[in-house]
């Protein structure tokens, strides 16, 4: 079997091992005779895996008794509408910081049902973040959202907006949620789509603070309730459930590599590794602030831009794939999520540094 070092932003690399039990449980899932991409969400052989499911995840986050945990449909995307149509009125103002291209959208989509003030503005190239003193919040904000990680820029927030406990916060986590150990109960309300950290596409996650729920205007899809979902235990209608189970089965995966204390020293080392790579060579840019470097999502420039195809091309030979930048900025980049192993960064850097001896 040959298996490359696979860098895309998403859908992206899951852990070999749960490759395997998904494909050695494919068949007949524990003695039931079938897969369980067929069984009957309500069944009690699937009922058991949603379950174990949402308290593993419980456990590795630490989510507090008073936050419901939802798996759902319509990834990141449907929550960015989802969201205001919960916790705001088609007359609220509701705060958002915009510092790339998937917090863009976000603000994009809140605009059809709110009234957003734009509190924060990186603007383009998005390469840093701004200064937290210099937010333009409104006093009346029916909640601010920000965007911890953007994929595509590389921009990352290394802390957590303080609201004062007074405006809930909400966080698109999609590209960072389960990287390292996170504070639920600083936010009101995190999602995440399933396809960098959780597993595969199709899927997402909301963790909302139940105060949260109830509050969705009139005229919300039940669909798009959450208080609807919560109390239906995510399964209001037929949900996503082999990606909850593959989702599962990369909670328990996490739980035998040490939790997230374990998985954050190993992602930041991957990131300081190949930053340290970058940063010693001319050949190679990273258009980020150092103090807003992403550790999942590394993107890089060459001296001779006529050579991108080259260098993909030849990194593809080299068993190192999907490291094409996002089509909006071109380059490269490298997604360094929970499953890349270290040996892939080791990998990437000794194809870097010898590219550049080759054609510096």
């Amino acid at each position: 079997m040959m298996r490359v070092f696979n860098f895309s932003a998403g859908p992206a690399v899951l852990p070999l091992e749960v490759l395997e039990q998904a494909r050695d449980e494919m068949l007949d899932w524990h003695g039931t005779g079938m897969s369980v991409m067929e069984m009957s969400h309500r069944g009690k052989a699937f009922v058991s895996i949603a379950a174990q499911a949402e308290a593993d995840l419980r456990e590795l986050l630490q989510v507090p008794a008073n936050y419901k945990v939802l798996f759902l449909q319509g990834g990141a995307t449907a929550q960015f509408a989802a969201i205001p149509m919960n916790l705001a009125g088609p007359d609220s103002v509701v705060d958002y910081v915009h510092t790339g291209a998937w917090s863009k959208k976000a603000i994009g989509e809140a605009k059809r049902y709110a009234n957003v003030n734009v509190a924060a503005n990186a603007g383009e190239p998005y390469a840093s973040i701004p200064a937290q003193e210099s937010w333009q919040r409104s006093p009346n904000a029916a909640y601010l959202h920000y965007t911890p990680n953007e994929t595509i820029g590389g921009v990352e927030f290394h802390f957590i907006p303080d609201t004062n406990a007074e405006v809930p916060l909400v966080a698109d986590l999609s590209s960072t949620i389960l990287s390292r150990p996170l504070d639920v109960s600083k936010f009101g309300l995190i999602y995440a789509g399933a396809q960098k950290n959780i597993g595969p596409a199709g899927l997402a996650l909301v963790i909302v603070r139940e105060d949260l729920l109830g509050r969705a205007r009139a005229g919300t899809p039940t669909i798009l309730d959450f208080a609807a979902m919560a109390k239906d235990g995510s399964m209001l209608n037929t949900p996503p459930t082999y990606a909850w189970y593959v989702a599962g089965l990369v909670f328990q995966w996490l739980r035998r590599q040490g939790g997230l204390e374990a998985m954050g020293k190993r992602n930041q080392a991957k990131a300081a590794k190949l930053y340290e790579a970058i940063d010693d060579s001319s050949f190679y840019a990273n258009p980020v602030a150092k103090g807003a470097r992403s550790w999942m999502n590394v993107p890089f420039t060459l001296a001779r831009p006529e050579l991108d195809k080259t260098f993909i091309a030849e990194a593809r030979e080299a068993g190192l794939v999907t490291l094409e930048g996002h089509r909006s900025v071109g380059g490269m980049r490298a997604s360094l999520y929970n499953a890349m192993p270290m040996e892939g960064v080791d990998a990437l850097v000794g194809f870097m540094r010898e590219f550049e001896r080759r054609h510096a």
